[in-house]
């Protein structure tokens, strides 16, 4: 990865083949994505724009040839979150921007995808009361017709959900990058240092919780507002084991077990972080200690 790194900052010619090249491929535009936040990192958006506008035209063709936006999404989303995170050098705010970039994931995708997703919502509707057996033959009329019309906009709001996780990780990797090659080790204390404070990780539940209350379209806030709080998680699972100076397996073990039961982990990192913007299990001292990767100063 660090030779790839090296490749893309060694001229614009180089930078533009992996971002267009990759944004071409399937299942590489992430990879595209992350060369794009690490040129806007280091260079500013000025001198990478000639590079990130011919890297863009491969995902366009994606969308005006193939109706596939997600590409095009995907890149402009990190390389947004990267204009965001160089401006205020902040993972906490940058993560809450990714809220809102979400939330333009699913209104775009809703429109683009409104006929496999509704067809995929009445398919999930008939196995509903499979899938709630004896709890679904006790809700009402009124709640089970309540129920089918959070379905579509649950659905959009994972999959933008999904984007939104690729685009931070995208950065990431970006981000991950610019410290390898002008600050070696400032990128993992930059990211162990991440927290969701009190306030902003409150706004999130209450977000998730009380946000389909509002209306069926709102459903979709919940799998959106709890990607910040994951990466938060996953965050504060770091600064612990580097905090306690724990072996790497603990870490391997936490994202092996994260793929194989995504359902229980998954939230209980949304509850570690909530926690942790309360309590603060690192220390008041870590913001002290943390670092920027940039190797800029």
């Amino acid at each position: 990865m660090r030779a790839l790194a090296e490749f893309i900052m060694r001229g614009r010619v180089q930078a533009t083949l992996v971002v267009a090249g990759c944004a071409a491929l399937p299942l590489l535009y992430w990879l595209g994505a992350a060369a794009g936040c690490l040129v806007l990192l280091r260079r500013g958006l000025k001198d990478a724009l000639g590079v990130l506008a011919l890297g863009l035209l491969p995902a366009l063709i994606w969308w005006l040839q193939f109706d596939d936006p997600r590409v095009l999404l995907v890149l402009l989303g990190s390389l947004g979150l990267a204009l965001v995170l160089r401006a205020s050098e902040s993972w906490t705010r940058t993560l809450l921007v990714s809220v809102a970039l979400g939330l333009v994931y699913s209104v775009v995708l809703g429109a683009a995808f409104r006929p496999q997703i509704e067809a995929l919502s009445q398919e999930v509707v008939k196995i509903l009361p499979l899938a709630l057996g004896d709890l679904y033959q006790q809700l009402s009329v009124e709640e089970r017709a309540r129920m089918a019309t959070l379905i579509a906009p649950v659905l959009s709001g994972l999959i933008a959900a999904l984007l939104q996780i690729v685009s931070v990780l995208s950065l990431i990797l970006g981000r991950y990058w610019q410290a390898v090659l002008y600050n070696p080790g400032g990128f993992g204390r930059e990211f162990r240092s991440i927290r969701i404070p009190a306030g902003p990780a409150m706004l999130l539940l209450a977000c998730m919780l009380v946000g389909p209350n509002f209306g069926p379209q709102m459903a979709m806030l919940t799998p959106l507002c709890s990607v910040p709080l994951v990466i938060a998680g996953l965050a504060l699972m770091h600064g612990l084991v580097a905090r306690k100076r724990l072996a790497k397996f603990w870490l391997v073990g936490l994202y092996v077990t994260l793929l194989l039961f995504m359902q229980l982990i998954y939230p209980l990192l949304v509850v570690l972080a909530i926690v942790d913007g309360l309590i603060d299990f690192r220390g008041r001292s870590a913001p002290k200690d943390a670092d920027n990767a940039n190797g800029e100063g």
